[in-house]
């Protein structure tokens, strides 16, 4: 796992392609089946049963299978995956340039990254799922499951936030201690 740190370039490079072509999707297609509404990934602080019940209902049939297929079945089949290797790799790289970080076990290195990384990848992927139901059979959507894939979307976003904060915090105090 610590060689994912000499690629951490190259797996952001990827990532920003991957996530530049999901969100150009959303923007340019997507927006257009719902009647000019976001997607309930777009919607960082989650929705209203009402709102996401408006979402499905101006998707229709067609525009839910369209973006299943086209999102949750190819993208965001890939998309947690890459962004999970992808933040792992940059903690490595960010921690190797603090000697504390550096001084600890290559295994314990690579726990921690893991350990900051997986609750988001987890939830991500849980809310994938919640969510692509929804969208195979939005007849069956209630207040309940639309609330339970918003409080997902939001659990995905705040513990995404986790390992970005523990990278930047990395970053900053390798800038500060080369100065």
């Amino acid at each position: 796992m610590l060689r994912l740190s000499r690629h951490a370039a190259a797996l952001c490079f990827v990532c920003l392609a991957v996530f530049a072509a999901m969100t150009a999707m959303e923007f340019l297609y997507f927006r257009q089946l719902s009647g000019g509404l976001p997607s309930l990934d777009m919607r960082f602080t989650g929705f209203a049963p009402d709102e996401g019940m408006a979402w499905l209902t101006a998707l229709g049939r067609r525009g839910s299978e369209i973006i299943l297929v086209w999102h949750y079945l190819t993208f965001d089949l890939l998309f947690p995956a890459l962004l999970s290797l992808t933040l792992v790799s940059l903690i490595l790289a960010t921690g190797r340039r603090l000697k504390n970080f550096r001084a600890q076990s290559a295994q314990l290195q690579s726990l921690f990254a893991l350990v900051l990384v997986l609750p988001y990848t987890l939830a991500d992927y849980a809310q994938n799922i919640a969510v692509a139901r929804l969208l195979s059979d939005f007849q069956s959507a209630n207040p309940d499951s639309l609330s339970f894939a918003s409080a997902l979307i939001v659990t995905k976003f705040a513990l995404l936030a986790i390992p970005v904060i523990v990278i930047v915090v990395f970053h900053l105090t390798g800038q500060r201690r080369r100065a």
